[in-house]
């Protein structure tokens, strides 16, 4: 499922970077990329994201992004994530979860320099090094679902 996840994320390389978009080659948002390789894996997505602002994390306050990656995936120690797991950060100390991206190469744990793919606001889907800025600033990492979940109507 790693290989899946991380062969299905890199087809998503270059898509432009558009606000709340899931569009692979059209536009995405990191929630947009990760949304993106779901469907890639397991078909339709268990839950409609909501709309939301580009503040919506600064402005509401909540752990949306998180509560809804431990609803649907199987949470993990970021000291133990690996390439194709989903990593989760928060930009700003006491600020909800706002990023996601998936790992790419490497582990956390690993000496070597791990790389991640995620959309990059102004920029498009990128893969880069998950260096020091990105790592301290990692608080939550997931993996895949071990099989596919039904969506939930309503």
């Amino acid at each position: 499922m790693r290989a899946r996840s991380v062969a299905a994320a890199r087809d998503w390389l270059g898509t432009p970077y558009r606000h709340q978009a899931s569009l692979q080659g059209q536009g995405a948002d990191c929630l947009g990329l990760v949304r993106g390789v779901w469907r890639e894996l397991f078909g339709v997505e268990p839950q409609a994201a909501p709309p939301y602002q580009p503040d919506w994390a600064e402005v509401g306050g909540e752990e949306t992004l998180l509560q809804a990656a431990r609803r649907w995936m199987t949470e993990i120690p970021v000291e133990s994530a690996c390439a194709g797991d989903v990593l989760l950060f928060r930009m700003a100390s006491g600020s909800p979860v706002k990023h996601c991206a998936i790992m790419s190469e490497g582990s956390m744990a690993a000496q070597s320099q791990p790389r991640m793919i995620h959309a990059y606001w102004g920029r498009s889907v990128v893969e880069s090094w998950l260096g020091s800025w990105w790592r301290r600033r990692a608080v939550a990492a997931f993996a895949w679902p071990s099989r596919k979940i039904e969506r939930k109507v309503g």
